[in-house]
């Protein structure tokens, strides 16, 4: 497995296929927001979209971003869009798209990592902690998680 940046790839329109046909609303609201050139507008100019990958299967994948669904808020950066395939799941995945992030964010000066989520249990076992409830850009209230950078 390995961790590729859709940016970077010579295989756009691979990826965003794969993207396209996860089964959750928000991975075809990424690939849209992708296909439509206004990723970066939605998220900031430094963002990422990082896909882990084995072969030509595609894994899981997130974004790294400077702004995510709570708006407006100083916290940055966030990994958002947060997906794994089903068949994948159980697998620990996500938790090596969370090395990359952290190497990023590292390397950005950053101290922590932030995602907005309405899961419990799963971002834990990533070393995130419980931040604080926070209003989303529907005014819908998403727990904000934070992961220290090492």
């Amino acid at each position: 497995m390995q961790v590729i940046r859709y940016f970077d790839s010579n295989r756009q329109a691979h990826w965003l296929e794969k993207i396209r046909r996860s089964d959750w609303s928000a991975g075809a609201f990424l690939a849209d927001l992708i296909s439509r050139g206004s990723f970066f507008d939605a998220v900031g100019a430094k963002s990422e979209v990082l896909l882990l990958t084995e072969g030509d299967e595609l894994i899981s994948f997130c974004t790294y971003a400077e702004k995510d669904d709570i708006q407006p808020t100083e916290l940055t950066p966030w990994m958002g869009f947060v997906y794994t395939f089903p068949k994948y799941r159980g697998r620990h995945c996500v938790g090596k798209l969370f090395e990359e992030i952290e190497r990023i964010a590292g390397e950005d000066g950053a101290s922590a990592v932030y995602i907005s989520t309405n899961h419990v249990g799963l971002y834990e076992k990533y070393g995130c902690e419980f931040l604080t409830l926070m209003n989303d850009m529907e005014g819908k209230p998403s727990r904000v998680y934070m992961k220290k950078i090492r």
